[in-house]
């Protein structure tokens, strides 16, 4: 396959990116976002070979819309491919089970999402991959790529919201011949573009801020490399780990309303973030945005808008609780993203973190509202 460039998007903004991105051309008298094409199989005579669809786990009309539409995103005005899953585990899963072999090494943060560091290091171990571990602030896992096949970043990470020089660490790792990926989830492609800040692979789950209902599971890794993309794609192919047509048309139609949800999410983060900064039951507020947060100076570096993510220590296991179970208008849920608010306490999962640490999910409902539920939740917490 081509990567995906869309020449009719040249020079347009974010905003209207995310509305046309994937959009098939007008025809007179047809949709102008066709529906899911369910199938198994396709009428395949002949020669296969070169054929754009011959059976339902290698393609499908509707992942194509969809990648071409992400490739879009992650990569304006550059030729792009981007490969879908059917989460984003599975497309964590893809690029670092398809690109290590047994004696590599690779370089992951130390405070990655949960499943980085538990399930799929062991896995990664048991196959005599070394896994390497450093914390993602103040780009530690420069000290780890002497010999390393890929370094793995996440930032801002999950879900202490550290960030990293993604174009410093790309840089190091490349001259050492190691390929980069980038965990883009928090940030969506509308934050943060790791691919023109130097790595080979931006990959997220779609199942947050980039559909953002909380009603699909999908994963995606895009790439400007046709090479690491078929290997992307042969690897989905051997495991199944596709994505479903209904899915992938859900996080489509999604995309249009990604701009305008991830930057009033960003805009209540923000405004929470501050409102929680002054109570005295609550410590260690981070969101990148927040001039005094660690991470500021390097999130506006290279980010554009700074995600819905706020996290923050209440006193004890026990008071977190009684504030999560207090929220009238917040969901305790383990997600984040969606437009609807969710908080949770992180230490439930095994999270090196306080007992009383929360990650809270900042969705699109007033940001006044949001703030008087949080302080109506933290003082029967406290009462």
């Amino acid at each position: 396959m081509m990567g995906h460039m869309a020449d009719h998007l040249a020079g347009t903004s974010d905003a209207t990116r995310a509305v046309h991105a994937g959009v098939p051309e007008r025809s007179p008298y047809e949709p102008p976002f066709p529906g899911p094409v369910f199938t198994s199989h396709y009428h395949l005579p002949g020669d296969p070979a070169g054929a754009p669809y011959t059976y339902a786990r290698d393609g499908n009309p509707t992942w194509t819309r969809l990648e071409d539409a992400l490739a879009e995103l992650e990569s304006p005005g550059t030729p792009a491919h981007a490969v879908t899953f059917a989460s984003g585990m599975g497309a964590i899963a893809a690029v670092m089970l398809s690109l290590l072999r047994p004696g590599d090494a690779v370089a992951v943060p130390s405070d990655a999402y949960t499943l980085i560091g538990g399930v799929l290091r062991d896995q990664l171990e048991a196959y005599d991959v070394e896994v390497r571990a450093a914390p993602t602030a103040g780009d530690a896992q420069l000290a780890l790529l002497d010999g390393v096949r890929l370094l793995w970043l996440e930032t801002p990470s999950n879900p202490k919201l550290d960030v990293c020089d993604i174009r410093r660490l790309a840089a190091a790792a490349h001259e050492r011949g190691a390929l980069v990926a980038v965990d883009n989830t928090l940030a969506t492609p509308l934050g943060q573009r790791p691919l023109d800040l130097g790595a080979d692979l931006s990959v997220a789950s779609g199942t947050k801020a980039v559909t953002g209902h909380s009603d699909v599971l999908l994963g995606y890794a895009v790439t400007r490399d046709e090479s690491l993309a078929a290997r992307l794609r042969l690897w989905r192919k051997t495991t199944g780990a596709i994505p479903g047509p209904m899915e992938a048309w859900l996080a489509h139609r999604s995309l249009a309303t990604m701009e305008l949800r991830t930057r009033q999410q960003a805009a209540n983060a923000l405004a929470v973030a501050r409102a929680l900064r002054s109570r005295a039951e609550v410590a260690g507020v981070r969101h990148p945005g927040l001039p005094e947060d660690p991470s500021h100076a390097r999130a506006v570096a290279q980010m554009s808008r700074f995600g819905c993510v706020v996290s923050f220590t209440l006193p004890s296991k026990e008071f977190a609780e009684r504030f999560l179970a207090a929220l009238r208008l917040v969901d305790d849920a383990t997600s984040f993203g969606g437009v609807r608010s969710s908080a949770e306490r992180r230490g439930r999962w095994g999270d090196e973190v306080p007992e009383g640490f929360i990650r809270l999910s900042v969705g699109v409902e007033d940001p006044a509202d949001l703030v008087a539920d949080l302080t109506q939740a933290l003082e029967r917490a406290a009462g």
